[in-house]
């Protein structure tokens, strides 16, 4: 055991008509952390003991990811947003402080328009709104050339079956090449992150996150639905050097939070945030949070 892992706790959580595998560590007003693709707790190990000094902190692994479950269906954003609420309340809580990053914060986006009263205070981490991403997609050649996984993904057990016939080099190239600070991927998690994908069902199932947000009767629904305004106080990181997602991504933003916001970019940093400056992002939420 590392000295990061003393003090977290391992559980399974009832919620939605799923059991969610967890990290809990620390005491007091509820954080939630939300990982992103293709991760699963591990991605906010530097995050977990030092929000734990002040908050308890709770990490799931989302639907379909490494130890939770992985039902055939719910990988649309208002499922896993009550994935969400439901382990919330599964606590005891009545709210809590939401963290998210790439799918973890498009659902972070989701769950605070949706279910407003849980959400204390919204920090996302280089993650779209999720209806400006999909509108975007097709008006936006740059993003449409960051973007081209989300359509080669749409293509039925084609993506799996090649990824899992090249495991390691995904992993190596989805992470580490596309990092800007390089260091922050060692062997060791790369071997880590090759494991919880090459559990059975993870990679059929953390594809149809992708698949239901392009389904049509999705996009029609994001496509014609005004976004209710975020009524939480929020806070959006940056990583500038991004190579999946633009930053022009968070252009308007602020018309979409009727609460205080506050949007900070990251230099010298790519899409893995939490991972490549593991100390700013743990300053910013903690200033943030008010602690």
């Amino acid at each position: 055991m590392s000295t990061l892992e003393i003090g977290w706790q391992h559980h399974y959580i009832e919620t939605n008509r799923i059991r969610l595998h967890c990290v809990t560590q620390g005491e007091g007003q509820l954080v939630v952390l939300l990982h992103g693709f293709p991760e699963f707790w591990y991605s906010w190990r530097y995050q977990i003991p030092a929000l734990a000094r002040h908050f308890k902190v709770i990490v799931p692994d989302l639907r379909g990811y490494n130890d939770s479950d992985k039902p055939r269906s719910g990988y649309d954003l208002d499922t896993l947003s009550a994935d969400v609420r439901g382990l919330v309340s599964a606590l005891g809580y009545r709210h809590a402080h939401i963290v998210g990053h790439d799918w973890g914060g498009a659902i972070a986006w989701n769950l605070a328009q949706t279910f407003p009263e849980i959400v204390d205070r919204l920090a996302i981490l280089n993650a779209p709104h999720p209806q400006q991403f999909v509108r975007g997609l097709t008006g936006n050649l740059d993003r449409l050339r960051r973007s081209w996984y989300v359509f080669a993904f749409q293509i039925p057990s084609l993506p799996e079956w090649v990824i899992q016939h090249n495991l390691k080099d995904f992993v190596q190239n989805i992470f580490r090449e596309s990092a800007i600070r390089k260091s922050a991927f060692s062997r060791e998690a790369m071997q880590i992150y090759e494991a919880a994908l090459e559990k059975p069902g993870v990679l059929t199932s953390i594809l149809q996150y992708y698949r239901q947000l392009l389904a049509p009767q999705t996009w029609l629904k994001n496509w014609l639905r005004v976004p209710e305004p975020i009524s939480a106080p929020t806070l959006v990181l940056w990583g500038e050097d991004d190579s999946f997602l633009s930053k022009t991504l968070t252009e308007g933003l602020e018309k979409l939070i009727a609460a205080p916001f506050q949007l900070k970019f990251i230099s010298q940093c790519g899409h893995w945030i939490q991972q490549e400056v593991p100390q700013t992002v743990n300053r910013e939420l903690l200033d943030f949070f008010k602690v």
